[in-house]
């Protein structure tokens, strides 16, 4: 089939009302993909400026229909774990699928129930916290899991049996992409340690706790469905222990590709080995459980594209470095975890490949990649880094005095600002001049 030509209709740019349309044609490829093109990337990068933010609405919508499809056979429930990306536009769209949504601070629930969710769909699972952010928690209705002793006995104080939570274990479980993203192992500070079970039961005994889950987070980056499996090993010997139980959370952590070459997590084998053991408990104990998930990234990362522009070239003997208007205040991931990110050059996709170090203009070592492979860069060129949508802007800051860049999200064919880019004033909002 001959290509279609994509074109971009252009608007004038009027404060808050700021949107582009793309042409039928392109309307036509996009719901043939949930990629966005390159014409379309570069159309907004003239539309809104750079450095921007740019989701994709159709792309979030997928990757929670394919979560759908995975786990038909279980009862499962999705909460979306909303401090990978937590534009309040962002959360309506997520909320229009029917998905859930896990918080990890009192402030990231209100901002669920302000774009619409339900608290009965809204699930509270913190950790470090003084117990006065639980009690806040508690009165707006919404699930709780409870992450120390300390915070579980003032709980039982408190509550008793009249409110139902959850309980969040560290199953001392080494998985994640990196150290920095892996939360279930015997260092880590999340949940409680498992082997303070005994201490968790006395609790529960003394002031009558109404305990309706078990939840189990190991980390990030989980490619292996076997790590899945060893919680719901942890989960089927605990069940005995708790007369209450109504579901069992496995967290998220699913891998999502980053590399060219690389596979994410097998969603429908996991989607079939939880119903097997689902099954199993069920011929076991004679009870039906709900299995609970918490995707973040696997929704999120993929529909996400981070647009800069290279404002300047350096050669030395051994390196060309391409300096882009971006730094890591806007894109912490690749200097915090090493993380990696696809860089294509968008301006000028079919010269030859040629060895870039990307880095940013922050006065501190912000390397994006090293000698990394990019069709021939030139000044004024645009960089694109693909799975920008998971803790990209989330993680931003104004290090620098340098300003947040702007958000843009394409939904239907339409490109929407979401989130202005800062001015000058917003660097002294919060300040106090006597």
């Amino acid at each position: 089939m001959k290509k279609a030509k994509i074109t971009l209709q252009r608007k004038r740019l009027n404060n808050e009302q700021i949107g582009c349309y793309f042409s039928d044609e392109d309307n036509y490829l996009r719901n043939m993909s949930t990629v966005l093109s390159k014409e379309q990337l570069r159309g907004i990068a003239n539309e809104y400026g750079t450095p921007v933010y740019v989701y994709h609405a159709e792309k979030i919508t997928g990757q929670y229909q394919k979560l759908q499809q995975a786990f038909r056979q279980t009862n499962t429930r999705f909460f979306y774990a909303c401090k990978a990306l937590t534009n309040i536009n962002i959360l309506r769209h997520i909320h229009s699928l029917g998905c859930h949504i896990d918080c990890s601070s009192i402030n990231e629930v209100h901002l669920a129930l302000r774009a619409g969710f339900e608290k009965e769909n809204i699930l509270y699972t913190s950790n470090g916290i003084a117990f006065s952010e639980i009690e806040e928690a508690v009165s707006l209705g919404v699930n709780v899991n409870i992450d120390s002793l300390s915070n579980l006995e003032k709980f039982g104080k408190k509550y008793g049996h009249s409110y139902p939570a959850g309980i969040r274990l560290r199953p001392n479980i080494m998985a994640g992409g990196h150290l920095k993203i892996s939360t279930g192992h015997e260092k880590s500070k999340f949940g409680i340690p498992i082997e303070q079970l005994d201490k968790i039961l006395a609790l529960v005994d003394q002031y009558h706790l109404h305990i309706c889950g078990l939840h189990v987070h190991t980390g990030s980056e989980i490619k292996d469905v076997a790590v899945f499996m060893q919680v719901a090993d942890i989960f089927f010997d605990l069940v005995p222990y708790f007369k209450e139980l109504q579901f069992l959370d496995l967290g998220g952590g699913f891998k999502v590709p980053y590399h060219e070459q690389e596979t994410g997590t097998d969603m429908p084998l996991l989607g079939q080995k939880l119903a097997e053991v689902i099954q199993k408990l069920k011929d076991t104990y004679h009870r039906d459980f709900q299995a609970w998930f918490e995707p973040g990234k696997y929704l999120v990362s993929e529909c996400g594209y981070f647009i800069t522009e290279v404002t300047v070239l350096k050669q030395s003997s051994s390196t060309t470095f391409a300096g882009v208007n971006s730094g890591f205040n806007h894109l912490i991931r690749p200097m915090f975890y090493e993380a990696y990110h696809r860089i294509e050059n968008i301006s000028n996709p079919n010269a030859p490949k040629q060895p870039y170090t990307v880095t940013g203009n922050i006065c501190e070592t912000d390397t994006f990649a090293t000698d990394r492979l990019i069709n021939q860069i030139r000044e004024g060129d645009l960089l694109v880094f693909y799975n920008a949508g998971a803790y990209g802007f989330e993680m931003g800051s104004n290090y620098n005095s340098r300003f947040k860049p702007a958000q843009v999200l394409v939904k239907d064919g339409r490109a929407q600002l979401i989130g202005r880019r800062d001015v000058f004033e917003d660097l002294l909002r919060n300040q106090v001049e006597p």
